[in-house]
């Protein structure tokens, strides 16, 4: 596309259908992964603590190790609720580089650590700069992403989260082999505090991003509205702009929206916080926070502490590979297939995957009940990785209008760590109780439940551009209200 075609499109369809119309360059998958770095800490951090957590030389209570594996979920909700409202008025780039920042230091603090209570304040602030992430990344991306290939540029998120639980095994790994003398010395503060690399990079990276153009058009901030749209590609002037964004205006009023949280983002919210919870509660991080617990034994090549935890991390490594192996399938049909089937099909996958992998616990023993066990969880990781994990952040960043998408979208994401930590708080009482084959079976239940949910109450939104995908949602709701 010339720069003069650039510049009529905008004028004759408006300058957000020239956006939405744009080649999604390499630039746009540039932006993509820079705002999902929070979601390679996400993955990072929640994976790592299982591989130190034997190794940390402190007396630990069952508070304090239970709140280093799972509590800092908590401060992950809290973070992304408070970022809804501060991402709406301050704006998306500027919260993901504080973000950054408050990773960095939790990091660097969890590194340097002298006692119990600075590792837990450390992981709270962890905790905090990772939930607010989660709530702004994909929002961010669905204010500039063009709408052919806004699910594959959203899912970046999701291609992040599963990068960082790999990247934390191998950290890992590779620190107990280089120096398996040091594992309560030197060893589990380099695995800690590597996490700060990344979020220092993102640091300085992150200022040099545009702002989301929808979300300074709201502000009417229109001058910095045509830089924003300059630097990804679209030729406009400042009037363009302020014609658009007073179409924007004439377009809410026409639709009622003075409260803004009308009926149908309402019915939006609940959709997705739904989906997010069914996402968490169906076991998709079991194999990730457990895995070296549950396998570990079976692939012990010694008898040390440090061999034992190596075998765990290597066999939730190879768990690892096939998680973002099976992501990239999402990048390839997302936009294809489209976000409710693939969503079914994969809690479906899920299902039966999980199934085997119970049959092999109840019924096999030995060799045979480790590659039955490890193939399952494979399937049901692929499943998760394919149709649902991606799908949840894409539809969290693109159901909601612009001027409440922060505090909707930071509300979901709290919903999403709320389910996260009670699941995998309640897992060891739930086996201890039932056994892990029996909670396997309720994980498949819960995904024949999930099918249902995404049938019921999903619509299709691919190929959609923002503004309509909310008008979906509005006519489901009036629809609802007639029946």
């Amino acid at each position: 596309m010339t720069t003069e075609s650039k510049a009529e499109q905008p004028q004759d369809e408006g300058v957000l259908a020239g956006l939405d119309s744009q080649v999604t360059t390499s630039f746009y998958w540039y932006l993509a992964v820079l705002s999902c770095i929070g979601g390679f800490l996400f993955g990072y951090d929640t994976a790592v603590i299982g591989s130190v957590l034997d190794f940390i030389p402190y007396e630990l209570s069952n508070f304090a190790t239970g709140y280093l594996v799972a509590g800092a979920s908590l401060g992950a909700a809290a973070g992304a609720l408070a970022a809804g409202p501060l991402t709406d008025r301050f704006g998306r780039k500027s919260l993901l580089i504080v973000d950054a920042g408050i990773y960095a230091v939790g990091a660097l603090l969890s590194a340097v650590a002298g006692n119990t209570e600075i590792l837990l304040i450390a992981r709270t602030l962890i905790g905090l700069a990772v939930g607010a992430d989660s709530a702004i990344a994909t929002a961010y991306i669905a204010e500039f992403a063009p709408r052919s290939r806004r699910g594959a540029l959203m899912i970046m998120q999701q291609w992040m989260i599963t990068v960082g639980i790999l990247v934390s095994f191998i950290v890992a790994l590779v620190t107990f082999k280089i120096a398996p003398d040091s594992a309560t010395g030197a060893d589990w503060r380099i695995i800690l505090g590597i996490g700060a690399l990344p979020a220092v990079l993102a640091l300085g990276l992150r200022t040099r991003m545009p702002e989301s153009p929808r979300w300074l058009m709201l502000k009417k901030r229109y001058g910095d509205t045509q830089k924003a749209l300059g630097q990804l590609g679209l030729d406009v002037t400042e009037e363009q702009v302020r014609d658009t964004a007073e179409q924007l205006v004439e377009t809410e009023r026409q639709q009622e929206r003075k409260t803004q949280w009308t009926p149908g983002v309402k019915r939006a919210l609940w959709v997705v916080c739904g989906f997010f919870v069914f996402q968490q509660i169906t076991g998709i991080n079991i194999p990730f926070y457990y895995g070296p617990q549950l396998l570990g034994k079976y692939f012990q090549g010694g008898q040390s502490a440090v061999d034992a935890a190596i075998a765990g991390v290597m066999a939730a490594a190879i768990l690892g590979v096939v998680n973002v192996v099976a992501t990239f399938f999402a990048f390839r049909y997302i936009d294809k297939v489209g976000r409710r089937k693939l969503a079914m099909g994969g809690f479906l996958g899920m299902a039966v995957s999980i199934l085997v992998a119970a049959l092999g616990v109840a019924t096999l023993s030995g060799l045979p009940r480790v590659w039955v066990v490890m193939i399952g969880f494979s399937l049901f990781i692929t499943a998760f990785a394919i149709g649902v994990g991606g799908t949840g952040w894409l539809i969290q960043g693109e159901v909601f209008p612009t001027a409440v998408r922060g505090r909707a979208a930071a509300t979901c994401a709290s919903v999403d760590w709320l389910a996260n930590f009670v699941i995998i708080q309640w897992f060891p009482t739930l086996q201890a109780a039932w056994g892990l084959a029996w909670v396997m079976v309720l994980f498949a239940v819960l995904a024949v439940l999930a099918i249902w949910f995404v049938a019921r109450f999903l619509p299709e939104t691919k190929g959609l551009a923002l503004e309509e995908v909310t008008a979906v949602f509005e006519r489901q709701a009036t629809a609802k209200e007639r029946g």
